[in-house]
């Protein structure tokens, strides 16, 4: 069993600190669409995946920070200049290279691009944008890349079976001798 927080409710400390971010009208009671780069960045991933991490941020590392769920891949946000680091990072652990058929992609949104957070109220319980771990502090504990990389290998390893045999040929011809005479 996890031990994710169950904050669903931006408070207003969250909303000052995500309105921060924005550059257009104070972030009230929609979703609001973000600029990464300076307040925070954002590593997305399948949801499913991105589960996974999370269970390993609250189980056995020092939690997260705010994290949302939207179209279909959770959002982890994180310190500034993660997602310049963070495929440095990956890279360097030979991230996708046997692991590539089971392990999906991290997308990392940084300076430059935009992200869609859920409204204040947790969001859309229907399929919309909605908050996992809402925002609760004007200055929220933000992952950085090491934590996040930490994360992702530790999740990866509950995805993927890592054999230290080589895989069987699909083509050999197998004979039954269970049964020889």
């Amino acid at each position: 069993m996890s031990s994710t927080p169950n904050v669903t409710r931006v408070t207003p400390d969250g909303a000052a600190w995500l309105a921060s971010a924005g550059t257009y009208p104070p972030y009230a009671s929609t979703p609001a669409v973000l600029t990464c780069g300076t307040v925070f960045d954002v590593v997305s991933a399948p949801v499913v995946f991105g589960r996974r991490m999370l269970d390993r941020l609250w189980d056995e590392g020092p939690g997260s920070g705010p994290v949302a769920v939207s179209r279909g891949r959770m959002l982890l946000f994180c310190a500034p200049g993660t997602a310049h680091r963070l495929p440095s990072l990956l890279a360097w652990e030979e991230w996708g290279s046997h692991r590539a058929a089971a392990v999906p992609p991290l997308l990392c949104h940084g300076t430059g691009d935009a992200v869609t957070v859920p409204a204040p109220d947790g969001g859309d319980s229907c399929g919309g944008p909605r908050w996992v771990v809402a925002p609760d502090a004007r200055r929220p504990w933000l992952p950085g890349p090491e934590v996040l990389l930490w994360a992702a290998v530790r999740a990866a390893r509950t995805a993927v079976r890592i054999s230290i045999f080589p895989p069987a040929d699909q083509g050999a011809k197998v004979y039954d001798v269970s049964r020889r005479r």
